[in-house]
């Protein structure tokens, strides 16, 4: 129901002068993942940890922050088990270790660049980098968490999804039961704080309702920031200009510096 990998990679993007360094690292119960850094052409002014969605693998999801890497910044991106050329089978207890360890990785690899961290998780993704910042012994040295069109709940999603089918509406609360429940972000994101964390969402989200972006929102402790996309679909929010400015004017804020006041999208 939530993971759909594949193994085929797509060919290695173009970084126009920068760097891609395919590297692999130990799970938290050593299942060996896959992981692409991708160093742009510049002193990097800070590090962005992407955890992609459920679909396909990194090789795909990795267009959504190549952009990024154009804009100076060193992003390191990996496949969840069972995903491209990461070992094991994907479950919601292995893909959360995974996010963990990949985020233990990440300031391995930073070493002395310096810059800090950010962590932006799309989708599922989203919900795996809430667990993997909540529960990581460096979640003090995150500069900031960044959700973006992530489910509030394994169940609650589940229940949505069954609830908006009228043969599947019976079904709801029965499948939902069935679904791991314990690594759901409502459960942690409130765990996340003292990190900033920005939550974006469209308000026309066809896979993932525009409440279960509210809901995070909600639940998050300060300091916070709510990105309400007017129109939106399912992690297209990048696609805009202005909310790739607006990132990059919150980067600027919290590398090397920390935030009080978040900035909104309306």
């Amino acid at each position: 129901m939530f993971f759909h990998p594949s193994r085929e990679l797509a060919a290695p993007p173009d970084l126009a002068g920068g760097a891609l360094e395919e590297v692999s690292f130990p799970s938290t119960d050593g299942v060996r993942l896959h992981g692409w850094i991708l160093r742009p052409p510049v002193p990097p002014k800070g590090t962005v940890l992407f955890f992609h969605g459920n679909a396909e693998n990194m090789s795909t999801h990795v267009n959504a922050v190549l952009w990024l890497v154009k804009a100076g910044y060193l992003v390191f991106t990996f496949d969840y088990r069972g995903y491209g050329s990461s070992d094991g089978t994907p479950d919601i207890p292995g893909v959360n270790r995974d996010g963990v360890a990949a985020l233990e990785f990440v300031f391995r690899i930073v070493g002395g660049e310096g810059g800090g961290v950010v962590v932006f998780g799309q989708s599922l993704g989203g919900a795996i980098a809430v667990y993997a910042v909540a529960n990581s012994p460096r979640r003090g040295d995150v500069k900031a968490l960044i959700v973006d069109s992530a489910f509030a709940g394994y169940r609650r999603i589940v229940r949505d999804k069954f609830i908006a089918g009228i043969f599947t509406l019976p079904l709801a609360w029965p499948a939902s039961w069935s679904v791991e429940d314990d690594y759901s972000p409502e459960r942690w994101i409130g765990s996340v704080a003292p990190v900033p964390v920005v939550v974006i969402h469209g308000t026309k989200d066809p896979v993932v309702p525009f409440s279960h972006g509210k809901r995070l929102y909600r639940l998050a402790g300060q300091p916070k920031g709510f990105w309400k996309v007017e129109g939106g679909g399912h992690a297209t929010a990048l696609l805009l200009p202005e909310v790739r400015n607006q990132l990059l004017g919150f980067l600027d804020s919290v590398l090397p510096s920390s935030v009080t006041n978040l900035p909104s999208l309306h």
